[in-house]
């Protein structure tokens, strides 16, 4: 039996004559430290993958499960690094939005439309915002996976490298520990220093 995910995506393709469509979701817009990741995911209906869900509301073990899953099966994904410089040149609402534009362009041959979780859809990607899509739509769900998956590994890799941060705990977020060890050690290379930091 399908997921109410899936089946919102069925009925999407189905209402539109459309046979592609593209999730799109971001992780990592609201941390202090590291890139926004932004991941793009065209599933393959004919399998459907199991507990599939908002990356927010599962396990690690589950999305790191997952991952796995989508990025096998799936008909085709892309994922994109915007680093904290070009978030602070150009702000993260415009960074994010790029973010956006480069996965669609990375697999636009197999899409025929796009859902991206939030309000905001810049040209030229087709398709519609959702709001809370990672809660609705199968495809979204599944970006919202493999960018939270992507961005965390990334942040604890940058833990070795700037240990005094402890950056694999709180992957870049605002903690208590962060502004703790910011007031201590100053900034690094991956922090947004246009974000309010102290």
């Amino acid at each position: 039996m399908r997921s109410l995910l899936y089946e919102n995506d069925i009925s999407y393709l189905e209402h539109r004559g459309l046979l592609r469509i593209a999730g799109i979701d971001e992780a990592g817009r609201g941390a202090l430290a590291g890139p926004v990741v932004v991941a793009a995911v065209v599933l393959d209906y004919r399998h459907d993958i199991a507990q599939l869900n908002d990356s927010k509301k599962i396990s690690k073990t589950l999305r790191d499960k997952l991952y796995m899953q989508i990025t096998s099966n799936a008909v085709c994904f892309s994922i994109v690094e915007v680093p904290a410089t070009v978030i602070d040149r150009i702000n993260i609402l415009n960074a994010t939005l790029q973010g956006f534009r480069e996965v669609y362009l990375n697999i636009q041959d197999q899409v025929d439309a796009c859902l991206i979780d939030g309000r905001d859809i810049p040209k030229p990607v087709p398709g519609e915002a959702v709001i809370k899509g990672d809660s609705l739509h199968a495809c979204i769900a599944a970006a919202s996976i493999l960018a939270k998956v992507h961005r965390d590994r990334l942040m604890i890799n940058l833990d070795q490298e700037y240990p005094e941060f402890g950056f694999a705990a709180h992957k870049g977020y605002g903690t208590t520990s962060h502004y703790r060890a910011l007031s201590s050690f100053g900034t690094c290379p991956q922090h947004r220093t246009s974000f309010r930091l102290f």
